[in-house]
């Protein structure tokens, strides 16, 4: 018994239609991917915070302790070194940087001292210890401490390996998206 198989088009034809096919998956996926972060919406892949999708709610206030905000951080020597150390992933913030996810620990005003863990105006924070080195060997170096400057925020993840104000400082206030508030996600 013989199989006749039947094949539409020429390889060719064919070939040119799965480029097609794959143009138009990749049009709807990045599509997909600019409309949400235009409407407000990332998605977080860093332990720093739980993993999965996330909303940007306008902020109409200033930022007070215990906030948990979406925040561009400014092109410094502090962000430019950790970029190409890889702490920092690519996104939609000046430099290409994507926005930080962190919990407002301090404001202006308020003092901070930095030894095995944070201490804000005397009060030690809890799961605020520093690491010594990244998860490279690299050394990591601490935020000496200090006044919070005016129209500024110190930032903390309670993750211990997060790259946040412990190492890089306080950060201006006015580089605040909005208020992160979880969509879909998973603390592994």
């Amino acid at each position: 018994m013989k199989i006749t198989v039947f094949a539409f088009g020429t390889r060719r034809a064919q070939r040119t239609n799965a480029v097609v096919l794959l143009a138009l998956a990749a049009s709807i996926v990045g599509g997909g991917v600019a409309a949400a972060t235009v409407g407000g919406f990332r998605i977080n892949m860093t332990p720093s915070e739980p993993l999965g999708l996330w909303r940007i709610v306008a902020l109409d206030r200033p930022a007070v302790a215990g906030d948990l905000i979406f925040i561009c951080p400014p092109q410094t020597t502090e962000m430019r070194e950790a970029r190409e150390r890889g702490y920092l992933r690519s996104g939609t913030c000046q430099g290409g940087i994507a926005p930080l996810i962190k919990t407002v620990i301090a404001i202006a005003g308020q003092h901070i001292e930095i030894g095995a863990g944070v201490t804000i105006d005397g009060r030690p924070i809890a799961f605020s210890e520093l690491a010594e080195r990244d998860g490279k060997g690299r050394p990591m170096k601490p935020f000496p401490g200090g006044v919070v400057p005016d129209e500024s925020v110190f930032l903390l993840s309670p993750f211990r390996s997060s790259y946040d104000s412990r190492y890089f400082g306080p950060l201006p206030a006015s580089g605040i998206l909005g208020l992160a508030k979880p969509v879909l996600t998973y603390a592994p």
